[in-house]
């Protein structure tokens, strides 16, 4: 029988560079925005089915990336407590979860600018907080 032993304090380090890629994700996301609508003009409208138009500001998407990542934060920190292999398994559902998110731009967008623009931020931020997040799990504990 194999076990492994969890440290009961969090790790300080660990933490703190979880907190750095949250942040990393949410500067990515607000860099994106603003090339995106100041610079190149393009509107960020969305509709969800017969309501109204309504357009994403750089606030939302502040929110929205760090709210994903603390969630993706604590599935990472769910499963290191609970898996051997936390780590890859929390990888393959962070892609997942990118790729399922993808979908939501060709919805609802209101112009192929917008969903373009919208799938490009998606990818920015899979691309800045899943590796980064991916780098600080820690082998998790087996039963």
């Amino acid at each position: 029988m194999l076990t492994t032993t969890a440290t009961a304090v969090p790790d300080i380090k660990h933490s703190r560079s979880r907190a750095l890629c949250t942040a990393g994700g949410a500067l990515a996301a607000a860099l994106a925005w603003i090339v995106e609508v100041p610079l190149l003009g393009i509107h960020l409208n969305f509709r969800f089915g017969t309501g109204h138009i309504q357009t994403i500001a750089v606030g939302q998407v502040i929110g929205v990336t760090v709210a994903a990542s603390l969630l993706g934060w604590l599935l990472l920190a769910l499963l290191e407590r609970r898996t051997p292999r936390s780590r890859l398994l929390w990888t393959t559902i962070a892609l997942a979860a990118l790729a399922v998110s993808l979908a939501l731009p060709l919805a609802v967008a209101t112009t192929t600018s917008a969903a373009v623009g919208l799938i490009v931020m998606h990818l920015i931020v899979g691309t800045a907080v899943i590796p980064a997040m991916a780098h600080t799990a820690r082998q998790g504990a087996t039963s």
